[in-house]
Formats: C-alpha cells, structure tokens, sequence
C-alpha cells in the first residue's frame, strides 16, 4: 500500500479555491497514468483515459482535493489574524490548534484561539459559550511583523501529521486526500495488472468541494459522463455514545456505496451492478446513507442530460477533524472496487 503517496497527500496544504499545491502533486503521479492530463478554468485536474471505438462509453470519477480551512479576513496592527472558514467546522475542534498560514512567500507555523479569557479567569458562564468560527484567531508569535507577512486572502490549514495506529490511519485531510489516492491508485492497480477497459475513463481531481460542489460541476457539463462515481469519505460514527441506528459504517467493514445524503440518491442498477462486482471479486462491502451532507456524486447526476450515478466512500471516524482516522482494509477495498468495476467496462 502506496502509504507515501497518501502521507504527502494529507499533509499537502490545499482550501477550496487554492488547490493548486496539491494538483501540481497529483499531475506528477498522474503523468504516467493517463493518456491527457488537463487543467480546466476553475483548477480542476481532469486525467482521462481513451476508449476504445468512436464513442465509448464515458465513466467519470470525481475526486476532491480541497481540505476544510480558513481564508485570512484581517491582520491588526499587533499581528492578530482573523479568518473567514471555507467549509464546515465544528467550533468545538478549534481551541489551541496549531496552523499553517500559507504565503507566497512562505507558510508560517501559528496556533489558533477563541477570543476571550483563558480558564483561570473565565466565569462559570464565559465557560458554557462556544465560539463562532469567525471568533477565533491565530498568533504567529511575530507581534506587528505578521502585518508584513500576511495578506487578506492568504490561506490557513491545520498542522498536524499523518500517522498510523495498527489497521488504522489518523490524519487531517483525510476528506478527501484519500480519494484522491484512489483515483490514481485504481488506475495504477489495472496498469500495474495489464487490465484494459473498453470505456473512456476521465478521474477529475476537483476544486472546491467542500464549499458547494462547484469543481465537479463544471468538469461534468465538459466530460457529459454516462457513469458517475463521487469518491469520498462518509462518517464512521462506531464510537461511544452514538445510537447504532446513526452509525452511517463502521470502520473495517468494507468499501461504502453511498446510496443517500442531502444532495442525490444512487441509482439503483448501477448500485446493483457495484455490488455484483464486489460479491464476485470478494471485496467487503456495506451500504450507506447520510442523513445530511453532500458530495460530487450530485453535481455528476444532474450536469447536462445527467448521468447514473453512485457513491464509493470510505468510513471515516472524526470527520472534519484533524484526527479523522480509517482503516486501511477498508481504503484497500474501495481501490480494488474501482478497478474491478471500470476493467469491467
């Protein structure tokens, strides 16, 4: 299991509207993978694959490459940076975080705060009150000098590490650097095992998921995809204090084929078809739903004269934290899934 590649990944910083580190990473494994690589006006990666014939069948698989974080708002004049969040944090996860300020001319180790009075002198109610993120702020530790090294519009990341616990990793970024690893790892699987396919194979690496679905959008009106396949993480809620009912996968269970969120609803022989393949290949497997949420799988269903299309996600316990953890098994599962299924067109 190519673990490099999904380390440099994750800890690749990269927020919705400035994915352009992360791109140039997967262009360079992507190089020699595809038969084009492009870059679409938005900033999408679009690597596709010919077909055989005149007009092949057409399977499009929509990986994003944003990661939740902070765009910076303001600087004060003794360095204080306040932020504007580009995706959806829970407050709760923000206190005493340490952080990548991203620059042109460099990024800059800081730690994020809530405004207010630290624990010892808090009251009992400043205690109960849980911030907005647009409440926090970030201290480079450089007084008024951050003033000249921060702009508004420079980007915030979280700085945490990629680890691995037994059968489990733990990074940030996990949504979604791991579809990304497995846009290019499936396609490296059929090149590594001679497999060829009939259809015309395009894998998008799409921009600004995480802040309405808008790069998945724009490459599925181009590629007009008669398969759609979101690739993503969904929530592994298999821990203490959630009702099974509300668990959504666990964790080492299998490969998800998303059938429901907030945003689309699988189609239904298309489903079938995923689950054949993996019956026939011995890859686990559990079906999922989402009580909220969204993810490209939408955008690919509704762009043009609209396509069939599912969802293949990883469980993911966590999530839109910086400790978001899966199971290895369960990323090798989905890997596997994908490549079965596009050898068998």
């Amino acid at each position: 299991m190519n673990i490099d590649l999904l380390k440099r990944l994750c800890e690749t910083p990269g927020v919705p509207g400035h994915e352009h580190r992360v791109r140039d990473l997967i262009a360079a494994e992507a190089a020699s993978l595809f038969d084009r690589v492009e870059t679409d006006a938005m900033g999408s990666l679009v690597c596709t694959r010919d077909g055989e014939g005149e007009d092949p069948e057409r399977i499009m698989l929509a990986c994003h490459m944003d990661e939740i974080g902070f765009l910076v708002s303001h600087v004060t004049d003794k360095g204080f940076i306040h932020v504007s969040p580009v995706g959806g944090f829970d407050p709760r996860n923000l206190f005493s975080r340490r952080v990548l300020v991203c620059t042109p001319n460099g990024d800059l180790k800081g730690i994020m705060n809530a405004e207010g009075k630290p624990v010892h002198i808090a009251s009992v109610e400043d205690r109960k009150k849980v911030p907005e993120p647009t409440e926090f702020f970030i201290d480079l530790g450089l007084g008024a000098a951050a003033k000249e090294k921060v702009r508004v519009g420079d980007f915030v990341v979280m700085d945490e590490p990629l680890v691995e616990m037994g059968e489990r990793i733990v990074s940030k970024a996990l949504d979604n650097r791991i579809a990304c690893w497995l846009g290019l790892e499936a396609v490296r699987k059929l090149v590594d095992d001679g497999v060829s396919h009939k259809c015309q194979l395009t894998v998008a690496f799409t921009v600004q998921e995480e802040v309405g679905l808008r790069g998945a959008k724009t490459v599925a009106y181009a590629v007009k995809p008669h398969i759609g396949i979101g690739v993503d993480t969904t929530l592994a809620c298999d821990t203490p204090g959630v009702p099974e009912k509300d668990r959504t996968t666990e964790l080492g269970a299998g490969v998800g084929l998303h059938l429901k969120d907030g945003s689309f609803i699988a189609d239904r022989d298309l489903t079938d078809e995923f689950e054949a393949v993996a019956k026939a290949n011995g890859i686990p497997f559990q079906r999922t739903i989402l009580a909220g949420g969204g993810m490209d799988s939408a955008s690919l269903q509704q762009a043009a004269t609209g396509a069939k299309a599912i969802g293949i996600v990883v469980g993911t316990r966590y999530i839109h934290t910086v400790c978001e953890m899966i199971d290895r098994r369960d990323l090798l599962a989905a890997r596997d899934l994908l490549a079965a299924f596009v050898a068998a067109h």
